[in-house]
């Protein structure tokens, strides 16, 4: 929809915006036979592949695709097979939000040229000068031509044409990048429409119902618990949060803060439910006896 189509767009420009800068402020080739290309291909790699996962983290279809899974409450489907075919489709949703990031960053570095100058510039091929050096020396000085400043001045013109031979070979690798991936995008659109068994207007109305209903849910969720929790607090405390009249406040023993206080993960308490906090396992164990303060009713 829109919102995905608006939300990626966002994301490519904060991709594109941190490349520069990151760009300008970290990247230093070390021009040494042997380092360019690891330097060069982890500076375009490793901010892809950890861009890659932050996608998928960020993406909540992630831990609704994987919450739960072991859990024993959870039945084995009777369909495999359009369970597997669902499972499917949301990876490959997933993976589409997620590869956004990474595939801006590697188009644009690629487009850019710095990170594939400083990567390949020892295995350029330049017949042509120095015939007489071994493959040792040839490779050491090519692996010095992205650092100007250490080129002699009769190689200048042999730098620049390297350069902009390995420059060119970038770009034309970013472009094609981004061809394939506007092209697969597009086809992706088209085959997931052609399969679809909703019309046209259906399938928005469709996109439209789910995303008021998380809407509804998440508004729904936030006050129930909200209002559940709340109970709780006022059996501890003896009174409901924001009152402006409250005549009497409990107040807990030294046992009760111990029983609430300290660390504790879900505890199960029958088939169905779970205690959420410790104050939730007092407030369902404790009767709400103890000792009150009466409390003045005009403040």
């Amino acid at each position: 929809g829109k919102e995905a189509i608006f939300s990626n767009a966002i994301i490519a420009m904060l991709t594109i915006g941190g490349q520069q800068l990151f760009s300008f402020f970290t990247f230093s080739c070390p021009c040494h036979t042997g380092q360019n290309l690891i330097y060069g291909l982890a500076f375009l790699g490793v901010p892809a592949l950890i861009l890659l996962i932050v996608g998928y983290a960020l993406n909540n279809q992630t831990w609704r695709l994987v919450t739960g899974k072991s859990s024993p409450l959870q039945e084995a489907k009777p369909n495999r097979l359009l369970q597997c075919k669902l499972i499917c489709f949301v990876l490959c949703s997933i993976t589409g939000r997620a590869l956004v990031a990474p595939v801006t960053w590697l188009a644009v570095t690629l487009i850019n040229g710095s990170y594939y100058v400083c990567a390949m510039s020892e295995f350029v091929s330049v017949p042509y000068y120095r015939a007489n050096a071994t493959v040792s020396e040839r490779k050491t000085t090519l692996a010095e031509f992205p650092c100007s400043q250490l080129v002699p001045p009769e190689l200048t013109r042999a730098r620049d044409e390297v350069i902009l031979l390995l420059r060119y070979q970038s770009q034309v690798a970013g472009w094609f990048l981004i061809a394939v991936v506007v092209i697969t995008v597009f086809l992706s659109y088209c085959l997931a429409s052609c399969l679809s068994p909703l019309s046209f207007l259906h399938f928005r109305y469709w996109i439209n119902y789910v995303h008021n209903e998380q809407e509804l849910f998440d508004e729904a969720m936030d006050q129930h618990s909200r209002l559940y929790a709340m109970q709780h607090v006022k059996k501890f405390f003896g009174f409901v949060p924001g009152s402006t009249k409250v005549k009497a406040i409990r107040i807990p023993s030294l046992r009760e803060w111990q029983a609430i206080s300290g660390l504790a993960f879900l505890k199960r308490v029958d088939e169905e439910h779970y205690d959420y906090s410790l104050l939730h396992d007092w407030a369902l164990r404790e009767s709400a006896t103890g000792k009150y303060l009466e409390t003045d009713e005009d403040p």
